[in-house]
């Protein structure tokens, strides 16, 4: 059966986009039919990471008033034939979606892919919620800083109270996956460690995905980091993520500051 997740946070740039480009990406190269459904209606993004944005024509607004057909909007991956992108709008605003397009779109969607995976704005405002609203499952991504947990606990919130699953008494499977973590800076106290994460936010870790410029490098080539890197860290912490969402057991290792003596004594992290 079709699961529909939605990837959500209630602080900005913590990476949404690049995690839901990376995470459908990883599961569409496990053979899973995917969609990577942008909601960030006005400023899209999902089609840079993806590659794709002189392939856009007609996106999820369109679709949604009925002025396209689904058909249409879709753009599949050259890259890789499982997966696909409904893009956003960049001219317009989120009250041009309606509740019962997305409903209608999202119905379609579950009859032709495994995975529907929704990229909602940052914020608890009418696009996040509209992305979460018919969600069988949520992925809150987080910065180990207290103002990006203090959102998702917000987030979180959110998700038990004004979803369909909600509405109907059922529970929603949420996951955190903990991204730019940075194991040194956590033992400084730079940032928040992992176990402190876990405590304030109590859902099931997903993932860590750790600091790394193959995120970036891979954005700013127009490719999901599990298709450009895939043997960096972060496409494998990804590609590990995306084998638990299947419900496969795989271990999760905080990442850790290994350092050699040489290393330690000039400052020099090893590789």
């Amino acid at each position: 059966m079709a699961k529909v997740l939605v990837v959500t946070s209630g602080k900005g740039g913590v990476g949404k986009t690049t995690s839901t480009a990376a995470l459908g990406a990883a599961l569409a190269l496990s053979g899973q039919t995917v969609c990577v459904v942008d909601f960030d209606v006005g400023l899209r993004n999902l089609d840079l990471v993806m590659g794709a944005e002189r392939r856009v024509v007609f996106d999820l607004i369109n679709v949604v008033q009925g002025d396209a057909k689904l058909s249409q909007a879709l753009i599949r991956d050259k890259r890789c034939e499982h997966l696909s992108l409904l893009a956003a709008s960049q001219t317009r605003d989120k009250d041009a979606l309606s509740s019962e397009g997305v409903a209608r779109v999202i119905e379609e969607l579950r009859e032709k892919f495994d995975w529907i995976i929704c990229d909602s704005p940052a914020g608890i405002e009418r696009g996040a919620t509209l992305a979460m609203r018919h969600a069988d499952m949520a992925v809150v991504v987080t910065n180990p800083e207290v103002s990006s947990v203090r959102d998702s606990d917000r987030i979180i919130g959110l998700l038990d109270s004004k979803t369909m699953r909600a509405e109907r008494g059922e529970r929603m499977d949420k996951f955190l996956l903990l991204t730019r973590y940075d194991p040194a800076r956590a033992e400084r106290g730079e940032m928040l460690k992992v176990d402190d994460v876990l405590e304030i936010l109590s859902i099931p870790l997903l993932g860590i995905v750790p600091e790394s410029q193959a995120v970036l490098s891979a954005s700013n080539l127009g490719s999901p980091v599990t298709i450009a890197n895939p043997d960096s860290a972060p496409a494998r912490a990804y590609l590990d993520a995306a084998l638990r969402l299947m419900g496969i057991d795989v271990p999760i290792t905080v990442p850790t500051d290994k350092r050699s003596l040489f290393g330690a004594l000039f400052g020099r992290r090893v590789a």
